[in-house]
């Protein structure tokens, strides 16, 4: 099409087969759109396309990503404030008649199978280098490896015992990133090879890979099985997670980082097969993270960072994912 939309944070600018979305850097755009600088969206990764009335006098324009085609949103899992969704262009509601214009516009050079989902990543991840500070320790990433530093103030004794970690992205399932904007955020890499981890010793990294080359170069065991997913420790007694908190691995820090490594792990593996998928945020549901969450929240409510009534309220939510 050629042509440019300027909105509120963002411009959108249509090329043939593509939009660019460039962000603003102004002192009251999203941090995480400053940080993602532009992003150019195949028009084959999109679904849909929506206009709809927004907050005090505006019109928001969307386009709607296709399932497994943006590594960022696969990353954020859903876990993403509506202002920070990077699908949105907010427009004035004077200029609610071009926003229309450009959706059909965009709605017509949709892919005819553009409901279905994708087994490959369409839109570019955010480049590495890469790093940022968590509560108890700093991630780094440059593109092939995952280096963990721990924090002698902020780590616990079992990730001192194993020690600085570095994982190469071969190495990897995939990965599960918590919103640090929730309770109890962080970061946590999902080891290809998985056994389940000793919860009375502590264990270490080596427990999650299990037993040594029993693994095969395409992520199956010896038997020809699919590997199983691991069983998780607590985030702050595992090696391979990074914990969250105020100030800490903020969203447009470790979001962009999540999904640089989340297009590195599948980039690494071998096309997936049904029985086996690459592990993006798995486990959120599983009985063990929710009584981790739980247990996380009454330590919380006990140091009186949480009210009674927030206490209330957000164990009943948990105890509802079960």
């Amino acid at each position: 099409m050629g042509d440019v939309l300027a909105g509120i944070h963002a411009t959108w600018e249509f090329d043939t087969d593509s939009v660019l979305i460039r962000f603003e850097r102004g002192i009251r755009t999203p941090k995480l759109f400053q940080s993602l600088r532009e992003r150019r969206i195949p028009y084959a990764a999109l679904s849909s396309v929506t206009l709809t009335p927004g907050k005090r006098g505006t019109v928001v324009l969307r386009a709607v990503p296709r399932a497994g085609a943006d590594p960022l949103v696969e990353a954020a899992s859903g876990q993403l404030k509506e202002g920070c969704d990077p699908y949105r262009l907010v427009l004035p509601a004077e200029r609610e008649v071009l926003a229309e214009y450009y959706a059909d516009e965009l709605r017509a050079l949709l892919d005819p199978a553009s409901a279905e989902g994708v087994d490959r990543f369409l839109v570019a991840a955010p480049e590495a280098p890469m790093n940022f500070k968590a509560y108890d320790g700093r991630a780094s990433f440059d593109g092939e490896r995952i280096s963990f530093r721990w924090s002698w103030t902020g780590a616990s004794s079992a990730k001192w015992k194993a020690g600085d970690q570095t994982f190469r992205v071969s190495e990897l399932a995939g990965i599960v990133w918590r919103s640090p904007e929730a309770l109890d955020g962080y970061l946590r890499l999902v080891p290809r090879a998985a056994a389940p981890v000793d919860h009375r010793t502590g264990g270490s990294l080596g427990d999650l890979h299990g037993p040594g080359g029993s693994e095969s170069a395409d992520g199956r065991t010896a038997d020809g099985g699919p590997v199983a997913p691991p069983v998780t420790r607590a985030a702050d007694q595992d090696p391979a997670a990074v914990l969250f908190g105020l100030g800490y691995g903020p969203v447009h820090e470790s979001l962009p980082f999540a999904a640089a490594v989340l297009e590195s792990v599948r980039r690494t593996q071998p096309a997936p097969a049904a029985s086996a998928p690459a592990l993006v945020n798995a486990g959120r549901r599983d009985p063990a993270d929710i009584a981790e969450r739980i247990h996380h929240l009454g330590e919380l409510h006990q140091a009186g960072l949480v009210t009674d009534a927030e206490y209330t309220a957000k164990k009943a939510q948990l105890l509802a994912e079960l």
